[in-house]
């Protein structure tokens, strides 16, 4: 049975360009083979609709097959070639897919500017100067343009059209059936190349250029949280300077486990204090507080100290610290100690190696037994 090139992209015979395009994007990216790796089925769906696409996207072929089937087509649609001579229509139907608009977008930028004006860095900063702020000074490089060359990197700002993409900034690549268009390595997307290089730059266009600068890092910033600092970026050929992004990169702490602004910690307690339910002294970032144990308090158990955790950069609120204790038992026991937990356990109903809750518990399983 022949196949229907109409039925394949599921549109009608009457469709116009406009809606064939539409249907061959929707099935391109939902059977694209990086989309489903391993599946042959879904690989061979995908060649039929570039094949069905390259027929009816195109006026004369489509009519011969309107007419004719698909053996009026010949040997000229027996499998996608990948043959597009319009790189522009390539991209806008995967643009979707791969995020973008190719070497368009990116041809517009080079023929403005080789770098952005934004300029941005990491800050590595200890747990205690993220907790509680502190005062950092930077050193840094940005980038200027070249004067010399105008930032072109070409000497005496002198370019030609490259020749690997006949300045379109773009060139097509084969990956199997199909035909791609990616940014060209050769000038990297400006459709000009330097033929000889500036020596001022060697070429790149921009000189980079230290400098420093002094920030306010304010209390309870985190990983990920990025400060700006104004007018400390690059400076673009407009003679505009950007802003400087610092991004906070927190190191953990041996001792407290920060989530937000929570603060986490493990406490021993000796079991003394947990069956007495003492007031226990605890550490916290700031310091030390008191924390009230209850009655037989339990291993693992946790308990919230409201107003001890890291300070909220936005509201100016105080997070909690969670203290879970660990319960400890002495590995050794000397006579006189010995004879003080045997005395403990028998005022508390302990006699002949049983507490009464456990000679109940034996008692409610001796049927068990006697069948």
């Amino acid at each position: 049975m022949e196949i229907n090139y109409y039925e394949i992209l599921e549109i009608e015979q009457s469709a116009n360009k406009d809606t064939i395009k539409k249907a061959y994007r929707k099935l391109a990216l939902k059977y694209h083979p990086d989309r489903n790796q391993g599946d042959k089925e879904a690989e061979n769906k995908f060649k039929l609709i570039n094949e069905a696409y390259e027929v009816l996207s195109n006026d004369e072929k489509r009519a011969i097959y309107d007419r004719y089937g698909k053996a009026g087509l010949g040997g000229s649609s027996s499998g996608f070639d990948g043959g597009f001579s319009d790189f522009e229509d390539l991209s806008d139907i995967f643009s979707s897919f791969f995020g973008g608009g190719f070497a368009r977008s990116n041809k517009k930028r080079a023929n403005n500017e080789k770098f952005n004006s934004q300029l941005n860095i990491n800050l590595h900063l200890n747990f205690k100067e993220a907790v509680f702020g502190c005062k950092k000074t930077i050193d840094f490089a940005y980038k200027s343009f070249c004067k010399k060359c105008d930032g072109s990197g070409a000497k005496d700002g002198k370019t030609q059209t490259c020749p690997k993409c006949k300045g379109k900034g773009q060139v097509g690549i084969q990956q199997g059936f199909i035909t791609f268009a990616q940014t060209c390595p050769d000038c990297k997307g400006s459709g000009e190349k330097v033929s000889e290089r500036c020596p001022d730059c060697k070429g790149l266009g921009y000189e980079e250029i230290k400098d420093k600068v002094e920030i306010n890092i304010p209390e309870g910033v985190d990983t990920g949280i990025t400060l700006k600092v104004a007018n400390k970026g690059n400076i673009i050929k407009n003679g505009t300077r950007g802003d400087l992004f610092v991004k906070i990169i927190a190191k953990e702490d041996d001792t407290f486990i920060r989530d937000g602004e929570d603060i986490y910690i493990e406490f021993p307690v000796f079991f003394t204090q947990a069956i007495l339910g003492e007031s226990i002294k605890v550490p916290t970032i700031r310091g030390e507080a008191i924390l009230k144990l209850p009655i037989g308090a339990k291993d693992k158990q946790r308990f919230i100290l409201q107003n001890e955790g890291v300070k909220n950069i936005h509201s100016n609120e105080f997070g909690s610290q969670i203290v879970q204790i660990a319960i400890t038992f002495p590995k050794t026991l000397n006579d006189e100690q010995r004879k003080l937990l045997e005395q403990l356990g028998e005022s508390f109903g302990i006699k002949d190696g049983m507490h009464h809750e456990q000679k109940g518990f034996f008692e409610k399983i001796t049927s068990w037994f006697k069948s």
